[in-house]
Order: C-alpha cells, then structure tokens, then sequence
C-alpha cells in the first residue's frame, strides 16, 4: 500500500502577488548591480556625495545656523530618505512604458510593476542605514529612544511613496509631458523639505506650513533616532493622514484608469 503524497495547498492570490513582486524586485536589483564592481555601494554614494557637498558648504564655507550637531549626521537622516522617495517617484513615470510588452502580455495584477519600483528603492534604502550608523559612531552621534519611531516613519513614507506611484504611472501614459514635470516638482521639493535643515529652523509660522509637506513629519521621525528634539508631532499627524489619504487615492486612481492604460500603451 502507497501513501499517497500530500497535495500542495493552493496558493492564494496575495501569495502569488507577494512571490511575484519578490522575483520582480530581485530581478531588477541583480540587472541593475550585475555590471557593476561596487554593486549596491552606487546607491549610498549619490546621498553620501551631496552630504559631504552640504557638510562642507554649511560648516567651512557658511557660518551655519541650521542643523542639530554632528551636521554630517542630520544631513544623512534627510538624504538618505530622500533619496528612496525620489528614486521611486521618478522610476514611476517609466513603470508601464519601459516594460509595455510585459505589462499587456502578462496576466499579472498590474499593480505589481508599480509596487516592484517602490520596493527595490525601499530595499536599497534600508541597506543604506548601515552607513549612516557608522558616520554616527564616527562622529559620536548617540542612538536615542528615538529609534522606536524608525518603523512607523519607513511605513509611512512606504504608504506614501506607493500611493503617489501609483497615480503617477498611468497619467504618464497619457500625458507624456508629465515625466518632466515630475522632475521639476522632485527638484523644487527637495529644497520645500526640511533635509538641509529642520523644521525648528524656519521662522514662526513657515514651520506651520511646512509641516502640510508630508515628508517634513517623516524625515522628523527619521532624525529622531539622533536627535529626539526633531520630533514636530503636528508634522508627523499631518504626515499621517497625508500618507494614508495618498495611499487610498493612488489605488482609487489606479483602478479606474489600469485597462485604458492597458489599451494605450
């Protein structure tokens, strides 16, 4: 007498979502670092090279008045972030046309190949902390208490980075102009943040508008790690809701426009 052999249970939509989101994710890193030597180091280099541009311009050049002390650590706590919402927003504007073939012959949730952007960015972003850990030791910026909130601020800016991603990829199949546009918009919001400086920095009353910039509250949750006096809770309420409501809007958006992408591209 045979046992017969146990069946493979089935697997759910939201497995085959994950695993496929998983192997996109992962082919995208190995393409991109496969031809280079230095591999995953090019994607901490850009943020590190702006830091210390920053660094020397804000404490050897400019009598510097912004910034919480060692500076060089407050910049990467900005950058660093930064530089994940700006890789995925602009990599967003490419999702559907740099892979048209795959998109309409795949029977894939189309959302997937929004999502892959957001997590690949988000992946390299978290192998950047490594460095900004050890130029805190160097410079002998101490781990607070803070650190609690380094979950809740990555969540955050995840909810919002995707939602803003998925509006974002099927407009610019229509409106092609788009793509630049974003580009202006991504240079003029990153000096509209407080990366450089913080929010405690600006004048009474500025701070107030600001913080409607949901990375003001994000970034403040970052920095908190180092210097807990960063924390604007208003910001990080503001950031919250602008998060969740982007995230809601981004799927709202995507749903209804994803078959006529489909029929454009």
């Amino acid at each position: 007498m045979t046992l017969a052999s146990p069946s493979r249970p089935p697997r759910t939509p939201a497995r085959v979502y994950s695993q496929t989101l998983w192997l996109l994710t992962s082919r995208d890193l190995k393409v991109r670092y496969s031809t280079s030597f230095l591999g995953y180091l090019w994607s901490v280099l850009d943020p590190l090279a702006m830091a210390v541009i920053y660094w020397f311009v804000f404490t050897q050049i400019v009598d510097r008045a912004i910034g919480a002390e060692p500076y060089i650590v407050f910049l990467l706590a900005g950058l660093l972030p930064w530089t994940w919402f700006n890789g995925a927003i602009g990599d967003s504007t490419r999702a559907f046309i740099k892979d048209a073939k795959l998109v309409r012959s795949t029977r894939l949730p189309r959302s997937v190949w929004v999502a892959r952007i957001v997590l690949s960015k988000g992946i390299e972003f978290l192998l950047a902390i490594p460095v900004l850990l050890a130029f805190a030791i160097v410079f002998g910026a101490e781990l607070t208490w803070g650190v609690l909130w380094l979950p809740l601020a990555i969540a955050l800016q995840a909810a919002l980075i995707l939602g803003l991603c998925l509006m974002i990829a099927p407009l610019v199949v229509f409106f092609r102009d788009l793509e630049r546009a974003v580009k202006l918009v991504l240079r003029f919001l990153f000096y509209a943040s407080p990366i450089i400086y913080g929010l405690s920095d600006l004048p009474d009353g500025l701070d107030v508008w600001m913080a409607f910039n949901p990375l003001s509250g994000i970034i403040s949750l970052y920095r908190a790690s180092f210097f807990p006096d960063q924390v604007e809770p208003f910001a990080v309420i503001v950031a919250a809701i602008m998060s969740l409501v982007a995230l809601g809007a981004g799927i709202l958006v995507f749903r209804r426009m994803v078959r006529a992408v489909l029929k454009e591209i």
